[in-house]
Formats: C-alpha cells, sequence, structure tokens
C-alpha cells in the first residue's frame, strides 16, 4: 500500500502535520468507518468518515464521525440549501477521484465545498480517510478545516 496519495500530498503542500495510519480495509464490513476505528484502537466519534452529497444540484462534503449519521435537512442548511440527498457511489467516485471506502476530502479531483460536523471538532485530533482505502491519516481538528476551507456546524442527525 502506498502511503503518499493525492490526499497526503494536498496536506503536505498545504504544510498540515499529519501522521499515516494503516489497517487491513475489509469490504464486507456493514460499516467500512465503524470498521476503521476499531481496527486502529480509536474511538468511533475519532474517526471521522468522509461523504459526498449533492445539496440542490450542487456536490459537497460531509466529514462526520463514522458512529453518526447525517440529518439531510442540517446538511442542506448548512450550505443555505433546502434539499440534500446522499451521492451514488459511481458519482462520489467520479467526483472524488477516489474509490468508496477511501474517499477523503483532502485532493479530491475537483474541489468541493466541506462541511465539519462541529463536534468532531472538539476532540484533540481527528482521523480521516487519507484517499486510500486501508489508509488514515491524524490530525488536529482545526488544521483539517483551515487546509479544506470548511465550514463547521452540526449536521448529525
Amino acid at each position: 500500500m502506498a502511503k503518499t496519495t493525492r490526499a497526503t500530498q494536498f496536506l503536505n503542500k498545504a504544510g498540515v502535520t499529519f501522521t499515516v495510519q494503516q489497517y487491513d480495509y475489509d469490504p464486507n464490513a456493514f460499516k467500512v468507518g465503524l470498521q476503521a476505528a476499531e481496527a486502529i484502537g480509536e474511538p468511533a466519534d475519532r474517526v471521522l468518515k468522509t461523504l459526498m452529497a449533492d445539496v440542490d444540484g450542487k456536490p459537497v462534503c460531509a466529514v462526520v464521525p463514522s458512529n453518526a449519521e447525517v440529518s439531510m435537512k442540517k446538511l442542506a442548511a448548512a450550505f443555505g440549501g433546502k434539499h440534500a440527498h446522499m451521492l451514488e457511489a459511481h458519482d462520489a467516485e467520479r467526483l472524488s477521484g477516489y474509490h468508496v471506502g477511501g474517499i477523503s476530502p483532502f485532493g479530491q479531483r475537483k474541489r468541493l465545498p466541506v462541511v465539519f460536523e462541529e463536534k468532531a471538532l472538539s476532540e484533540p485530533y481527528i482521523i480521516m480517510n487519507g484517499g486510500q482505502r486501508g489508509l488514515q491519516v491524524k490530525l488536529a481538528p482545526a488544521d483539517a478545516v483551515s487546509a479544506l476551507s470548511a465550514i463547521s456546524t452540526g449536521v448529525v442527525a
């Protein structure tokens, strides 16, 4: 497995300090984010998942704890919209340039607006997908938000 991905290159270029963690990705896991948290021995609310969605016809990313579900109403409101829905896997892969299970908000093919669940940002560090299945990056929450010019608000159900 490569430790250099578009996501890690993006973080390096942005001057963000991070560490890489690898784990055995299970493609048959019921919830990939929860499997990642268990595999690396971290609390599920500190291991974040990247979800690709559509708000009023425009693609966006939502970064939330792996044990949380996104409220489509709150997600739409976060971006000033009225309607939101999750993207189909093939659309998420096409827009991000990553495979489902390895989607990172960093270094996507097309830079999209990103929202972080505000509760996750109270953690001393967060762990997110590093752009490859089985590869996670550990970094400071403020660094992740700043590097992505993201917003933070409550988007979980």
